[in-house]
């Protein structure tokens, strides 16, 4: 038997964009996934911009996974390895279950066309409390490659598995 698709219903997600300088209108990359998503059919239930604070970041993270309406969160934004950058640590510590293969093919596909400089990147997706989290880089170039790539054809699937 198959591994169920959920495809009946559109699926809610949030969007969280880690900046301390980006606002809604200077959101580029926390406004093109919302675009990608909309025009998938998916539902936005979320939008916010929050600071690079692990602590805020964690929390926020831990409200959206135990609220039952949301199916998946992408964040973008803080995944290098700036001092500031601590995204990838708050998102990875709360992780049940990680999709090494998700950072692994993005990497990959990141240096075809950015080279050597992919190794920076510590994109990386997940399961929390039945929730789909995917933590993004803040480039749009690198959010528009995960997106289209990785996450819009696999999220019915995944999010099946999780909530059939």
């Amino acid at each position: 038997m198959p591994h169920p698709t959920r495809q009946d219903k559109p699926i809610n997600c949030a969007v969280i964009t880690i900046s301390d300088t980006r606002t809604p209108a200077t959101d580029q990359s926390g406004q093109l996934i919302q675009t990608l998503l909309s025009d998938a059919g998916q539902t936005i239930l979320d939008y916010r911009i929050l600071p690079d604070e692990a602590d805020q970041i964690r929390a926020l993270c831990e409200e959206l996974g135990q609220n039952p309406g949301i199916d998946a969160v992408i964040l973008t934004g803080g995944t290098g390895i700036a001092p500031r950058d601590t995204t990838y640590d708050a998102v990875e510590s709360l992780l049940e279950k990680t999709l090494p293969g998700f950072g692994e093919i993005f990497r990959q596909l990141s240096f075809q066309e950015i080279g050597s400089r992919a190794i920076a990147s510590r994109a990386l997706a997940g399961v929390y409390e039945s929730t789909l989290f995917f933590s993004l880089p803040g480039s749009s170039k690198a959010v528009k490659l995960a997106m289209a790539a990785l996450i819009l054809p696999e999220l019915p699937h995944l999010v099946g598995l999780l909530k059939p």
